[in-house]
Order: C-alpha cells, then sequence, then structure tokens
C-alpha cells in the first residue's frame, strides 16, 4: 500500500488560528540526541539510538500518534489509521530552521519549520498504522533527526474534532543547533524564500504547499499567511 494511502477516519476540525500565544505547555522531552556539529548528519546507530529510546516511552499496545505541523501535514510518507486536525500548547510553528538539503543548500541556505517555544500550534495528528512502526517509521526518524536539529517530545494534544487529548510524538527545534535561526531578520527570511532551493524543491514552494495544507484542514496560521504573501510580490 502506498504510504499515507491507509485512512480508516479523517475528521475535519473547525476553523481556528495555526499558531497563537498563550497556553500552558505539557511536554515530556522523549529523547536526549547527540551533541551538535553544524551540517554533520547522524550516523545510523546515532538515529537509531533516538529513536529507540523515544519510542521506549511509549506504553506496550498503545497507539503511535504523531504530530505534523509543517510537510507532514502534506506529505507524510507512512500508512496511518486516522488522520485528525489538533493543537498542542507550548510551542509555536515558525520557520526558524536553515534548511542546507531538503529547501536549500550550504552555500544558498533555506528555510523550514520546527516547534519553537511559546505559544501554540494548530496541525494534523495522524495514528500511526501497526505495518509503519518498522522501516515506515525508521524512514520518517531519518527524514526529521539526520542533522539533530530537532528533540523528540511526546506532547498533550487536543484533537479539533472534540475528541479529547491524545499523547503524541512532535519534532520540537533545538535552539542550540548550529542551523537554528530563529531571530533571523524579516528581510533575510524573505531572501531565503525567494532564492533558496534544495533536492525536494525550493523555500517558498514548501511555505506554499504549509499555508494550503493547513487551509484545506480549515486551520490558518497569520503569520505564514503573511509571509507568503510579501514572498511573492514582485
Amino acid at each position: 500500500m502506498k504510504p499515507g494511502a491507509a485512512r480508516a477516519t479523517r475528521t475535519v476540525g473547525g476553523t481556528s488560528a495555526g499558531c497563537v500565544s498563550g497556553g500552558a505547555a505539557e511536554q515530556q522531552r522523549a529523547a536526549s540526541p547527540p551533541a551538535i556539529v553544524p551540517n554533520r548528519r547522524l550516523t545510523a546507530a546515532e538515529l537509531r539510538a533516538s529513536m529507540l529510546r523515544a519510542l521506549a516511552q511509549l506504553p506496550p499496545g498503545a497507539p503511535l500518534w504523531i504530530f505534523g505541523y509543517g510537510s507532514l501535514i502534506w506529505k507524510p510518507e507512512f500508512d496511518f489509521d486516522e488522520r485528525v486536525p489538533a493543537r498542542i500548547f507550548g510551542f509555536h510553528r515558525r520557520l526558524c530552521l536553515r534548511s542546507v538539503r531538503y529547501r536549500g543548500t550550504e552555500d544558498c541556505p533555506g528555510l523550514v519549520a520546527g516547534l519553537d517555544r511559546g505559544g501554540s500550534c494548530a496541525g494534523v495528528l495522524y495514528r500511526l498504522a501497526r505495518r509503519a512502526r518498522g522501516a515506515q517509521f525508521a524512514r520518517l526518524w531519518e527524514r526529521e533527526m539526520f542533522l539533530g536539529s530537532y528533540a523528540a517530545h511526546w506532547l498533550a494534544a487536543q484533537r479539533l474534532d472534540g475528541g479529547g487529548s491524545v499523547r503524541a510524538l512532535a519534532f520540537v527545534v533545538r535552539r542550540e543547533a548550529g542551523n537554528y535561526c530563529g531571530n533571523l531578520p524579516q528581510a533575510d527570511v524573505l531572501q531565503a524564500l525567494r532564492s533558496a532551493c534544495g533536492i525536494y524543491g525550493s523555500s517558498l514552494d514548501y511555505l506554499r504547499h504549509t499555508v494550503a495544507a493547513l487551509r484545506a484542514e480549515g486551520l490558518r496560521d497569520r503569520q505564514l499567511e503573511q509571509l507568503l504573501a510579501q514572498a511573492e510580490l514582485p
């Protein structure tokens, strides 16, 4: 089966802001990532060890939920049994990581989203299919964690369909990471969006896909929408 094709339930929530201020964080660090060496890929052994530490915190028989807030909304690349809009608290979505592979190069770094401290963030929850917990989950881990830019956290995610709260794995930005750029001036952000391109396409396309995917779920992120409008100006 094609990854992402299994959808036993797809619930669409009501309109909600993509990121707002306030809210209390409820989090638990899932893994202690290796020390940061800028632009160094983690070894297979490092990736596997961090993945196993995260999974060890999942109780036996419990469902594995993943919270997507960027490309995972529109390109999950794994099989799932349920997909539902949700909100997490204590973090907000932000273009705060330089991308030197997927959406840029070392000579012309792009920008991708991370969960940064404060506020809240609306995105999409996935309940992974059992068959996806092996090779598919390992590929997801490599995709998100290969540079050590993120730390995996277990967060309380509030379903936006009225279905209560679930414990979900989310990839939270590490501010000590060499490619963290949360204080980048607006002019530099716009320049990166307009010029950077990596193996998966441009940073601008990444932003377009993310904004469109949020809107398709009935969600909005005003800051990303404003950035997109400015970046597309002639």
